[in-house]
């Protein structure tokens, strides 16, 4: 696997990992003062965990 392919699952997992522990806990993000409703850490998690998904799919050795 090359490093840049490791690099991208790993950062794409870190970052639906931090949307679930926000659905979990409840942290609040705010952004120039408006509050960023919890649905858009569905969404996050849905988006960085399918392209984690993806990219670790796609990187595998193909099998004959």
């Amino acid at each position: 696997m090359k490093p840049f392919t490791t690099i991208a699952i790993v950062l794409f997992s870190l970052v639906a990992v931090l949307h679930v522990l926000r659905l979990i806990f409840g942290w609040e993000v705010v952004i120039n003062g408006l509050v960023m409703p919890m649905w858009a850490s569905v969404v996050g998690l849905i988006v960085a965990g399918g392209l984690a998904v993806m990219v670790w799919r796609e990187s595998r050795p193909e099998k004959r």
